[in-house]
């Protein structure tokens, strides 16, 4: 008998996006695309990645909850605490307000689109432990969020 093989597929990205309010609005096939290229090109291609879309109400219950602040946000990002002994590279959740976003990005001339893959970015990078806590590293933040926005053909947020 010849040797038996076995194709086993390479895992790849998995962006998981929940949509509980049912906001039409979003394109989430494109939100996905966007966010697992960002994933793989900063190596972590084979992470899990959940977005959860929330209203008014869920985002800043949230807020207060962990960040004591008792107002609506328009991005929160909650990274994976597993313990090391599972093997399952989960970055975390991304909750994303888009009655929020879609007030910034008309208060800021932007698309509704181009915000929100803004903020889910941005959300995301800091699952990857990136952070805007000093002048420093905000600045190392915006400029690889302006690098990977650049990317997928959206202009600079922070012009």
């Amino acid at each position: 008998m010849g040797k038996m093989s076995y194709f086993i597929p390479k895992k790849t990205t998995m962006v998981v996006i929940q949509n509980p309010i049912n906001d039409v609005s979003i394109n989430e096939k494109n939100l996905k695309d966007a966010l697992q290229q960002v994933m793989t090109d900063l190596g972590k291609g084979n992470s899990e990645l959940l977005i959860r879309i929330v209203d008014k109400t869920e985002i800043q219950n949230l807020n207060k909850t962990y960040r004591h602040k008792n107002q609506p946000t328009n991005v929160l990002s909650f990274p994976s605490d597993l313990p090391i002994e599972i093997d399952e590279e989960i970055l975390g959740d991304v909750v994303i307000c888009t009655d929020v976003v879609t007030d910034e990005a008309k208060a800021q001339n932007k698309t509704f689109d181009e915000h929100l893959t803004h903020m889910a970015i941005h959300g995301t990078l800091h699952l990857m432990g990136y952070d805007h806590i000093d002048e420093t590293e905000a600045s190392v933040m915006e400029s690889l969020e302006i690098k990977i926005l650049e990317k997928i053909g959206i202009a600079n947020p922070y012009q």
